[in-house]
């Protein structure tokens, strides 16, 4: 089912669809239908040779331009999926089975910079996490070294430790294929079965966002009220607390301002309108935190962070409260 997109001057969007879980109720039986409502509410180089630990099934290229650079990792082992490299905070710029590419500006990705004397350097970490094999696990140094221009100086400026934007945002959600490649061809899901679903915000004329699923709730109910059953599914700033007993998970992301989620069907309301209230947040790429992630449950390595498996201690709040953490105030002492 597509969805037209609606604009609109916060940071949440509303879409109602309907949709069919079915159920055995012995094996003897015919399937039931159980109709499920679901509601979704809703940023002249030399190039420093570090490859002492490069991986010699591996090869990493640089071309450094005085404001940018193009990594070309080239990788020779057919089982990792270098969908899951970063370079800093940024995702890969294209992909294929065996090459990932990042063409980024020096201004992007949180690459540091260092000036000393007669030099100017820009370095950064490229890291690869894989849940499935974490010995495959690792972070290579990238680094830029340039002569210092002569009348180079370092920028004036207010520091700031976070940018904001106002504007008008266009949030997309729909029911997908099993690969998600299109819109669902049938509202019908079997209990058991996954349910793709893939939300968006068109970034326009955006500083680059990034797409996350700050909570979810099943309810039977369309307005959520008191008297309401709810299910939680995705809870804590971003954790998909439903894979903890179930094999639901955020699929690996394509874009930043995409969020791909296969939600296993569940036994809740059976019988009734189940209404599926979701919170969807634009974010700033650079700034994840406790409060801004997003996170699934792997069986076998426990809770990870969906968009750098290197940064997966963000997660490690999930199974508590993942509130900001309080900062010291000088005059309180606390």
């Amino acid at each position: 089912m597509a969805f037209a997109p609606e604009t609109v001057d916060t940071h949440q969007v509303k879409e109602v669809f309907l949709i069919k879980v079915t159920r055995n109720k012995n094996p003897h039986s015919p399937r039931s239908m159980y109709p499920v409502m679901m509601a979704f509410f809703w940023q002249r180089a030399v190039v420093l040779s570090l490859s002492a630990a490069m991986l010699i099934y591996a090869d990493m290229k640089l071309d450094c331009r005085p404001d940018s650079v193009t990594v070309v990792w080239t990788e020779g082992r057919s089982q990792a999926d270098l969908s899951l490299f970063r370079l800093g905070s940024c995702f890969p710029t294209s992909f294929s089975a065996t090459q990932a590419v990042f063409r980024v500006d020096f201004n992007d990705c949180n690459f540091r910079r260092l000036v000393t004397g007669d030099n100017l350097m820009y370095s950064n970490d490229l890291t690869y996490g894989s849940s499935d094999s974490p010995s495959l696990s690792f972070t290579h140094p990238v680094v830029c070294a340039f002569a210092r221009p002569k009348d180079w100086y370092p920028m004036i400026y207010d520091p700031m430790f976070n940018t904001h934007g106002v504007g008008h945002l266009v949030f997309h959600i729909a029911l997908m294929n099993d690969d998600f490649s299109g819109p669902a061809e049938s509202t019908t899901f079997a209990l058991g079965s996954f349910i793709p679903i893939m939300a968006s915000v068109s970034q326009k004329t955006h500083q680059p966002l990034l797409l996350l699923l700050e909570e979810c709730v099943a309810a039977t109910t369309p307005e959520l009220q008191p008297k309401s059953l709810v299910y939680p599914i995705i809870a804590n700033k971003g954790c998909l607390v439903d894979s903890r007993m179930s094999g639901s998970k955020f699929e690996p992301r394509q874009k930043s301002s995409e969020l791909q989620l296969s939600l296993q069907t569940f036994r809740f309301g059976l019988g009734q309108e189940v209404f599926i209230h979701c919170k969807l947040v634009a974010w700033d790429p650079n700034g994840l935190d406790r409060t801004k992630k997003a996170c699934h449950y792997v069986k076998e390595h426990g809770w990870e962070l969906l968009d750098n498996y290197a940064y997966s201690t963000l997660c490690d709040c999930c199974d508590s409260d993942c509130k900001s953490r309080r900062t010291r105030s000088i005059e309180s002492g606390i």
